[in-house]
């Protein structure tokens, strides 16, 4: 039921940015930036009582997979600009991702 409950939310909050997102695009992407996937995250993982360490190390998480993101956006929007095809934009911004991600651990394994 619990499970239910948290799709059910999730969905309605989703729904509710991409109308946002429909009418006023840019208005819609500034709100489907901010950290409501975050935040909904940490309250369903506080409400299953997860310690707060975990929700420590999942907040981190998140932070440092902020640059990845970051690029993935980019270049999905550069690639729309220039008329790429949807999929093909978004399998570009996955490559970016991962890519960077891939770029961020070599990066700590050197330092650390």
């Amino acid at each position: 039921m619990y499970a239910i409950v948290k799709v059910l939310v999730s969905a309605v909050i989703i729904g509710i940015i991409t109308e946002v997102a429909r009418r006023f695009p840019a208005q819609g992407g500034i709100i489907a930036a901010l950290p409501i996937v975050s935040l909904l995250s940490i309250v369903w993982l506080y409400m299953q009582g997860e310690p707060t360490e975990t929700l420590s190390k999942f907040v981190f998480g998140v932070v440092s997979g902020l640059p990845a993101t970051v690029v993935m956006l980019v270049i999905v929007g550069i690639s729309l600009q220039h008329s790429l095809h949807l999929f093909v934009s978004l399998a570009l911004g996955a490559g970016g991702w991962l890519l960077t991600l891939y770029a961020q651990d070599m990066i700590v394994k050197h330092w650390v």
